[in-house]
């Protein structure tokens, strides 16, 4: 989806009245991002790479619109990844919420994905089914368990910043489930690349749309664009 960002170089002024402009970002890759292997909720840091990813987006928001807030998940990789946004950011202070977390995956997180038709065949059936009320065996959720979670920390945290443009950094199942909730008849989300940004306003419980959606254009001319496992289908 090629969308724009809007920039606006006021601070606060009646472009958010109505609304909260939430910028959604996946956090920086980690090695097992890059070896395919499934994290869920396991807390696994950054690489090399996914740190100068975060360096790159945090320089790119930096130069838009005032941020009033940043919210984390609070797995280190995506917590991470909001503290480097956040030291080019005004060193505003990270949030951690627990709700802004990946998929919890079960029996197959750390777990190469290639392999899980062998190693773990009834969770793999699991996550593969179209039920989206299937949960996955070892206490993983389901798809409908993740998108309840994750509209609700969004309408959650836009609600209190209404008026204001703040940053929420999270995951790629998590920021699926957010498309799949402002666009329920758009084109398939496709693969959210990491530190990718994705805009979304919240106007009120019932009202999300997409401003912009997995836009890396910081990543150009880094030589990070290439992105490891996840973020699709796949992710966790």
């Amino acid at each position: 989806m090629a969308l724009e960002f809007s920039k606006n170089n006021d601070s606060h002024s009646s472009f958010y009245s109505d609304y909260a402009e939430i910028v959604v970002v996946r956090h920086g890759e980690t090695a097992w991002n890059a070896t395919g292997k499934i994290q869920g909720h396991l807390d696994v840091e950054l690489n090399e790479t996914g740190r100068q990813q975060a360096a790159a987006v945090g320089d790119r928001l930096s130069r838009d619109s005032k941020i009033s807030a940043i919210y984390s998940s609070d797995l280190q990789r995506a917590f991470e990844t909001a503290q480097i946004i956040a030291s080019k950011c005004g060193k505003l202070e990270v949030v951690k919420d627990s709700d802004l977390r990946e998929r919890h995956l079960g029996d197959l997180q750390g777990h190469i994905y290639h392999e899980l038709a062998k190693t773990n065949p009834t969770a793999y059936k699991a996550f593969l089914s179209k039920n989206e009320d299937q949960e996955i065996p070892g206490g993983g959720e389901s798809l409908v368990q993740l998108f309840d979670r994750s509209t609700s920390a969004l309408v959650r945290i836009g609600l209190k910043h209404k008026g204001e443009r703040v940053v929420v950094v999270t995951h790629g199942g998590f920021i699926r489930a957010l498309y799949k909730w402002a666009c329920p008849n758009g084109r398939p989300a496709g693969k959210v690349l990491n530190t990718s940004v994705n805009v979304f306003h919240l106007y009120d419980e019932y009202k999300c749309t997409l401003k912009v959606w997995g836009d890396v254009s910081h990543l150009s001319e880094t030589g990070f664009l290439q992105s490891g496992f996840g973020g699709d289908r796949t992710s966790g």
